[in-house]
């Protein structure tokens, strides 16, 4: 086998184990460390893989396991509230107030002045 097929199998088959094995909800140390072992099962599974493919394997596979837009209140720090606001509220809660203050962009103050 052409060793340009053998690494898009493996990054193939890195894939696959990573869609189908959950690691996409995991926090990523624990994302780090299935990855560290499925590169090693991966590097037994294709033993003519240099470790430079193997180390590429580990970045594409790292990357594949970010979610191109973050997502999630934990996300921007923002605790979960004990009590949901009720539907079709239009009150902001007092912490994204802030969030609508203007801020200085490139070094221009945005808000207006009076």
């Amino acid at each position: 086998m052409a060793k340009e097929n053998m690494v898009t199998r493996a990054r193939d088959e890195l894939f696959s184990h990573i869609n189908r094995c959950g690691v996409l909800q995991a926090e990523e140390e624990d994302q780090r460390h299935w990855m560290d072992e499925t590169i090693d099962y991966l590097a037994e599974r294709y033993p003519d893989l240099s470790d430079d493919d193997l180390q590429d394997l580990f970045t594409v596979g790292m990357r594949f396991c970010q979610p191109a837009i973050p997502h999630g209140r934990k996300r921007y720090g923002f605790e979960p509230r004990d009590e949901a606001p009720a539907a079709g509220s239009e009150t902001i809660g007092e912490e994204l107030q802030e969030d609508l203050v203007p801020q200085e962009v490139a070094g221009e103050n945005t808000a207006q002045e009076s």
